[in-house]
């Protein structure tokens, strides 16, 4: 089984404009859609259409509860969330008509109590087995702290499961010294993470012999994995890109899934990207179309290196 932990989940309002974002002016929609947010449930969204059973798990807010259980059931996306007060954060996205990217405002996250984080660490305890893949993906909500993440991260360890993180800041740097198995940092993430005078390049070297796999994104660059000692260059087909919200989630999702079935490093790689790629292509924040990133993921490149 695969478990992903959003600990500060969010609803997306899409508001499509009708024409570019401008101060001082009343910026009109054509339409406004619903969706779900947080890495980690994007995440649960791809692995569950690619046929591998999951579970969403974290915190959600009791006062927009239905509405947020009723856009993951829309999304069948199978959860089960621990509720505490206040309400889900919303995330309002801007998607202007020439699709030159998207701008992001998110409102602020509820405050889990102490009774909230014991519920979710004794189901994990209860639960998880050394079989079991888990992802805690996102930012953490108000009440909850570096050291309530690093006992979570502890926890997963010590029960022997596959631990894959998808965290920035000194939440990463966290991930890494408690021995996550997968991360896959940004370009800007891996900055922050740099010491005086470092290079990217060194860091990643450093990264790479601490975690089972990295993923770095570089940009136009493409993308980077260090697995085993190799690197592997992935060099994804160019497509029309209509929302990027969410594609790195799609692609944790997908990469995670692919290798929970198969351990292939290389499969998983091109059948990640794939999705991906299809994402971008659609206005939703998790969306992909399943046939059309088999398609894609044939025109993937990977290239090897020692």
């Amino acid at each position: 089984m695969i478990y992903t932990i959003t600990l500060n989940p969010a609803i997306d309002r899409l508001i499509f404009l009708k024409g570019q974002l401008e101060k001082r002016k009343n910026n009109r929609a054509q339409k406004v859609l619903y969706d779900i947010g947080g890495k980690g449930t994007h995440a649960s969204y791809a692995i569950s259409k690619l046929g591998v059973e999951n579970l969403a798990l974290g915190f959600a807010g009791i006062m927009n509860l239905l509405k947020f259980q009723q856009v993951l059931d829309d999304k069948e996306i199978a959860h089960q969330f621990i509720t505490t007060d206040g309400s889900t954060r919303e995330a309002v996205i801007l998607i202007d008509p020439e699709n030159q990217g998207s701008t992001m405002v998110t409102e602020p996250s509820f405050t889990v109590s102490a009774v909230d984080k014991e519920k979710l660490k004794n189901y994990l305890a209860v639960t998880l087995t050394p079989q079991d893949m888990v992802l805690v993906a996102g930012s953490t909500p108000e009440g909850f702290d570096l050291i309530d993440l690093a006992e979570l991260l502890q926890l997963i360890k010590t029960k022997g499961c596959f631990l894959a993180c998808d965290l920035s800041s000194e939440d990463l740097k966290l991930a890494i010294d408690s021995g996550a198995d997968f991360i896959k940092p940004n370009e800007l993430e891996l900055r922050e993470l740099l010491s005086e005078k470092e290079t990217i390049e060194e860091k990643l070297n450093e990264i790479s012999a601490k975690v089972a796999v990295m993923i770095a994104s570089r940009g136009d660059q493409g993308s980077i994995c260090y697995f085993e000692g190799k690197q592997y260059q992935v060099i994804v087909p160019e497509v029309k890109e209509v929302n990027d919200t969410g594609a790195g989630d799609c692609f944790v999702g997908a990469f995670l899934a692919t290798f929970y079935q198969t351990s292939d490093i290389e499969q998983s790689l091109m059948m990640a990207s794939g999705c991906a790629a299809s994402k971008v292509r659609y206005e939703d924040s998790c969306y992909f179309n399943l046939a059309e990133a088999k398609e894609l993921k044939t025109k993937v490149r990977i290239k090897q290196q020692n």
